[in-house]
């Protein structure tokens, strides 16, 4: 489910870039969002009586969470290769597979540091400030989406979670960008916008959920070690972004990560623990 989710965010990633040029990085986030809360919100019609004011709270939290990953990311693309920007955006959930694994998990996540290295390369050229400042902010983001994700995966069941926290992201971005982009809409980039929303957020978000109840934060936070290679052969297949060997070796790490971390990150249930 990780790997499919990561492998359909990028290619969301890629198939957007084409957008940017019409509608700017904010509005083609803001794009996805918008029709990501509406297709959740249609298709789960969340219940109120399914949450307690705690899991409700932690729905809009990671609402608000996910317009700041969509947002910055987006933004950070615009500037960075596909590639740079998800290894500096990885930098969220490594921390969290140090902060909160135990054993392997946390040897797993310096392989996986050691890969990220190699993917950004911080001693060769220069790179773009701004974008690593905002893949940076995307990386805080993504720590606590991962925290904020498996607490309403836990407590809120099926997608019901999702159905409040993507309308709340989609209301968050409308304040930053939505006015400036509804005069540049036409039919055809509306429904576009819909094929990206599937890609990314929704398809993508629902497998992560669904995974976050069966893997620790660390075991997740490590798995998602293997995106920046995912992204760099995506930039490299469909973008021209072509790496060096470096980065190939950075692939090669991070994936030895990902694999230690799917053999010993499986979740303790809680019917294990009684």
């Amino acid at each position: 489910m990780v790997l499919a989710s990561m492998t359909l965010v990028q290619l969301g990633l890629a198939a957007s870039i084409g957008l940017m040029d019409q509608l700017g990085a904010a509005g083609v986030a803001w794009l996805r969002l918008a029709w990501a809360g509406l297709l959740l919100l249609a298709l789960v019609r969340p219940r109120p009586s399914s949450f307690t004011r705690s899991s409700l709270g932690a729905c809009v939290v990671l609402g608000a969470v996910t317009a700041g990953i969509t947002m910055l990311f987006m933004a950070a693309v615009e500037r960075l290769p596909l590639g740079t920007a998800s290894a500096l955006e990885f930098l969220g959930p490594l921390g969290v597979a140090i902060a909160r694994g135990r054993g392997a998990a946390r040897v797993w996540a310096g392989v996986a540091a050691g890969g990220v290295l190699l993917l950004t390369q911080p001693w060769n050229g220069v790179v773009d400030a701004a974008g690593v400042a905002l893949a940076l902010g995307a990386a805080c983001c993504w720590a606590a989406y991962i925290l904020l994700t498996q607490k309403v995966g836990d407590e809120v069941s099926g997608l019901q979670g999702l159905a409040i926290s993507m309308p709340v992201a989609a209301l968050v971005a409308t304040a930053f960008a939505g006015p400036s982009v509804l005069a540049a809409l036409t039919p055809e980039i509306v429904l576009t916008g819909l094929g990206l929303a599937l890609l990314l957020p929704v398809i993508p978000f629902a497998l992560e959920l669904s995974a976050l109840r069966r893997l620790t934060t660390a075991a997740f936070g490590t798995l998602m070690s293997l995106e920046p290679a995912i992204a760099l052969t995506v930039g490299a297949l469909l973008l021209d972004q072509m790496p060096g060997w470096v980065p190939v070796a950075g692939i090669g790490l991070v994936v030895i990560a990902g694999m230690g971390a799917e053999r010993t990150g499986a979740r303790v249930q809680r019917e294990d623990l009684a």
